[in-house]
């Protein structure tokens, strides 16, 4: 006889297009961003939270919108290796998981408008810059994220924008460490994105999706995950080396070997369940890179 799995139920297909461990992205830079407000003397912590909610909210949508165009567009088939897929199980209706998405943007879209009106209107344009993008990786006519783009926007959105944005609502300036610690969370949440892509380039390619690691192919994939990594710690030195923060910012090399154990599987194996792990672990290398120069930047 052959086994049969059992059908997913609707709260586990839920709780896995969440895709807890990449809701990390959203957190580690608003993190960085307050640590770095407090030393500029600047923060506010009620406007912090608001950038935090946004960032989150945004996250959620990706996750939805993602999770629905991938199984409209038949990127999400049998073959494919990660955590299950709420619109492609069986369990939740495609269209819910449209209608969640649609949902978090229009909490993050509130909240943005909220903390714009009470900082600075301009910000509005960012927001809307940032909705668009979220949406638009899988979803539209032209999805970019199907054009090998993905990486750059993670690396803009969930780096320099989320960081340096949060910054800027809390201190209401811009700072060269906000910048420089923007570039390192977009780093490594960009790493998360090519540890993803990495894990489905068979089954991207079978659907027709060119993400860039379909484009550029394994070897240089995995090449681009470690050059990604070194840099977002070798951002902390030039922030030490410009004066910018204090040694005790180096604090963040505690956090090299959980970065160091998802680069090694991705150079060490093709197969799926391995790498869904190393996704997780670079995730929990970014909340762990934020804290530790959050602390040693506070210290």
């Amino acid at each position: 006889m052959v086994a049969v799995a059992p059908r997913p139920t609707a709260a586990n297909a839920w709780w896995s297009a969440v895709r807890p461990a990449t809701l990390a992205a959203s957190v580690a830079p608003v993190l960085a961003g307050t640590a770095i407000a407090v030393h500029e003397g600047g923060a506010r912590f009620g406007a912090g939270l608001l950038a935090l909610l946004v960032g989150v909210a945004m996250q959620l949508g990706v996750n939805f919108a993602n999770d629905y165009s991938d199984f409209v567009r038949g990127a999400d088939n049998a073959r494919r290796i990660g955590p299950l897929r709420a619109a492609s199980s069986g369990a939740v209706k495609p269209e819910h998981v449209r209608y969640a998405a649609i949902a978090a943007f229009g909490l993050a879209a509130l909240a943005g408008l909220v903390l714009s009106l009470i900082t600075d209107p301009r910000l509005i344009a960012v927001g809307v810059a940032s909705l668009l993008a979220g949406w638009l990786y899988t979803g539209g006519p032209r999805p970019y994220g199907y054009l090998g783009l993905g990486e750059v926007s993670v690396f803009l959105f969930f780096g320099l924008v989320a960081t340096v944005g949060t910054v800027y609502v809390e201190a209401l300036r811009v700072t060269p460490l906000a910048v420089l610690m923007g570039c390192a969370m977009g780093c490594i949440a960009t790493a998360i994105l090519v540890l993803n892509n990495l894990r489905d380039i068979d089954t991207d390619l079978e659907a027709g999706k060119r993400t860039l690691a379909t484009r550029i192919g394994r070897s240089r994939t995995r090449w681009l995950l470690l050059a990604l990594v070194v840099a977002a710690f070798a951002i902390a030195l030039v922030t030490v080396s410009a004066g910018l923060a204090g040694v005790t910012v180096m604090l963040v090399l505690f956090a090299v070997p959980i970065a160091a154990a998802p680069v090694q599987i991705a150079f060490t194996t093709r197969s799926g369940p391995p790498l869904v792990r190393a996704l997780r672990r670079m995730a929990m290398a970014e909340l762990a890179y934020s804290l530790l120069f959050a602390l040693g930047l506070l210290l």
